[in-house]
């Protein structure tokens, strides 16, 4: 066998010939394939939590993410943990919804209308999966992701990162309005159907666990096994730091293309290098179809722009987060403030931030909780990965072997993103899953 030195004299004297026009044909610089290598593309808590697992089962992995790591959706959201949650976001009815929020300037909902041609595919999907027989199937396959949410936690980031920033005290969620019934309609049959545990809350018990909020909100719902971070964004950055810890590599580069290279292994085009592996995992979040489209493969994924409004030196600390359901928004006490999270706007990538949408955060906020006193605001925008059918895609892409999928949790991805990562990675090694991936296997939207 030649020697490495004399490979890479050889490869030298080769470019250098073709450049010149000689026509010999040179023989490339070796590399030693191995499948138990993995390189995962992003460095969110989904990719993060893919990459650990991964080097748990003995595999070499290197994780490429033009950001450090958490610093994209995993940074800005909720800081919910919703374990004992399983609701689509598409639920029957929602068509008839949708006129209504976009008749409200800073409503949930917004639609940009330059945007409506590309988006138009999508929200008919979206629209599609609102049948009672698909939400039954989300549901499931949601319940089946989120419920091991602080088990898997836990197990990534160990007890004292975990007692630090996870808290399991449950979550509230609160209706304006004297006639607002939570029990009524679709979503309740759901949690009964999924052995859901919630307490109906009447108004004395809502000012018991929620004081100084508002007299607008005379309904309320307890979901006890639910909880939420303090600090979203440190808990990823800890999770990192246990990839480090257990092997992994970090590469700041964005992938710019994936190529298929001599049959078994994929050659990942950055703006740095040409890296490549066996086994690429994709979780880029809401960019992932820009990597797919060129290898001829796509999946109906939209970005909903959401934005966080964070107020600091708040006059109240809330002792569970608050789901507002008549308005659409999160409300979470952390380390740094009180966070505002919610609205879903539809404009795609690489469109400006809408401004008066996060400062309408803070009007709720004034509206929720009429005495509070706070500092300056801060805004942020995010970009929610989404699938029509609120399930992300998990899986190996037919006919692209070493190719897989793990992105598109929309509004839960701190929550499914561990148990997301578990399974690909049981996928790539070949283990019998624990779960079932056929719900969230790339295959159900055809090529």
């Amino acid at each position: 066998m030649m020697p490495i030195a004399k490979w890479n004299a050889v490869a030298t004297v080769c470019i250098i010939a073709k450049s010149f026009g000689y026509k010999r044909r040179c023989t490339p610089l070796p590399r030693n394939v191995s499948k138990r290598e993995a390189t995962v593309i992003g460095a969110g808590v989904v990719g993060l939590s893919a990459a650990l697992q991964l080097l748990r089962r003995n595999f070499s992995v290197d994780v490429i993410d033009e950001l450090p790591a958490g610093e994209g959706a995993s940074f800005g959201n909720s800081g919910f943990l919703v374990a004992d949650t399983a609701m689509p976001t598409s639920l029957p009815g929602v068509m008839w919804k949708i006129p209504r929020w976009l008749a409200d300037p800073v409503g949930p909902f917004a639609l940009d209308a330059a945007y409506v041609p590309r988006a138009l595919p999508w929200l008919l999907r979206f629209v599609m999966a609102s049948a009672q027989s698909q939400v039954f199937k989300s549901s499931k396959a949601l319940r089946e992701l989120h419920t091991s949410t602080f088990e898997h936690w836990l197990d990534m980031v160990g007890p004292e990162t975990f007692d630090k920033l996870i808290r399991r005290n449950g979550q509230i969620y609160v209706w304006e309005g004297e006639h607002a019934s939570p029990t009524a309609g679709f979503e309740d049959l759901l949690r009964r159907r999924l052995g859901i545990e919630f307490e109906i809350l009447g108004q004395d018990r809502i000012r018991q666990m929620l004081p100084g909020i508002s007299p607008t909100i005379f309904k309320g719902l307890y979901i006890p096994g639910n909880g939420h971070t303090v600090n979203p964004g440190k808990l990823v950055k800890a999770l990192a730091e246990r990839v480090l810890e257990e092997g992994g590599r970090l590469i700041h580069e964005r992938v710019l293309k994936l190529m298929p290279h001599e049959g078994e292994e994929w050659m990942l085009f950055t703006n740095v290098a040409n890296r490549f592996s066996s086994n690429v995992i994709i979780a880029g979040g809401a960019w992932s179809n820009r990597l797919l489209g060129p290898c001829g493969l796509s999946v109906p994924l939209e970005t909903e722009r959401g934005y966080h409004t964070l107020l600091p030196s708040p006059s109240i600390r809330l002792d569970y987060p608050i789901l507002h359901k008549s308005g659409l928004f999160g409300v979470n006490s952390m380390e740094m403030g009180l966070r505002l999270a919610g609205t879903v706007e539809i404009a795609g990538l690489d469109a400006p931030p809408t401004e008066r949408r996060a400062r309408h955060l803070v009007t709720l906020a004034r509206r929720l909780f009429p005495d509070i006193e706070f500092g300056e605001p801060s805004f942020w925008l995010g970009h929610r990965p989404s699938l029509p059918d609120s399930l992300p895609v998990i899986g190996a892409f037919r006919g692209k072997p070493g190719l897989y999928g793990c992105f598109g949790h929309g509004h839960a991805g701190l929550t499914g993103g561990p148990a997301s990562g578990h399974l690909v990675a049981q996928l790539v090694a070949g283990e019998r899953p624990t779960i079932d991936p056929t719900p969230y296997s790339p295959a159900r939207f055809g090529r």
